[in-house]
């Protein structure tokens, strides 16, 4: 058995072609609601590393402040501002 680098797929270069193959046939096979239960949990997901990533950098941030905070990142400052305008008050800090 020789060690031969595998070809990189189109979405992402550390996956095989055929890997990548198996990957999108599945994601087809999904149903409309599978899709979104999918979508969904990796929000879920990527809120939660934020908020950790968040959490480590504000140690003593409220839970009011940790959610301004996560909304500035999902939002983007000036629009999380609008949405939340105590978020202003970050700022000063």
């Amino acid at each position: 058995m020789s060690a031969q680098p595998h070809s990189p797929g189109f979405l992402s270069a550390d996956t095989d072609a055929e890997s990548e193959h198996h990957q999108i046939q599945r994601w087809r096979a999904m149903s409309p609601a599978e899709k979104l239960r999918a979508v969904a949990e990796l929000n879920a997901a990527a809120d939660t590393m934020a908020l950790a990533g968040i959490r480590l950098r504000h140690p003593d941030a409220s839970p009011r402040e940790q959610f301004l905070r996560l909304a500035s990142v999902k939002l983007g400052r000036e629009l999380a501002r609008q949405v939340y305008p105590e978020i202003a008050q970050l700022d000063e800090q």
